[in-house]
């Protein structure tokens, strides 16, 4: 059975991360992420858009990945929230054309960013 209205979209992303305990509680302070455990060595989220998941893996960083970008309706708030649960800013807020938004390193050292109008 197939799912025509999800075809050509994306359905699942997956992050590396070097500890999966403290990806998960990092992901739950700042944007308040659901999780389920699948072991200690993999965990998977639900974010209300698109789910995805984190596996343990020591290679986190070394090469080049795709830029995850999330929305914040509050830019300065959320930016303090990755501050407080450990994340690393990586880029402060800056302006492009349509937006402004931050872009900062989880405590597993992926890197994302976060956009608002």
């Amino acid at each position: 059975m197939s799912n025509a209205a999800n075809d050509k979209r994306i359905d699942y992303i997956e992050f590396p991360a070097s500890d999966v305990a403290r990806t998960r509680q990092f992901y739950e302070a700042v944007f308040g992420w659901k999780f389920e455990d699948y072991g200690p060595d993999y965990t998977s989220f639900v974010d209300g858009r698109i789910n995805g998941g984190f596996y343990k893996s020591d290679a986190v960083g070394q090469g080049p990945s795709p830029l995850v970008v999330m929305y914040g309706a509050d830019l300065e708030a959320t930016e303090e929230r990755v501050k407080q649960a450990g994340g690393r800013i990586v880029r402060e807020i800056f302006s492009f054309p349509g937006g402004r938004r931050f872009e900062f390193t989880d405590p597993s050292g992926n890197r994302l960013a976060v956009w608002s109008e």
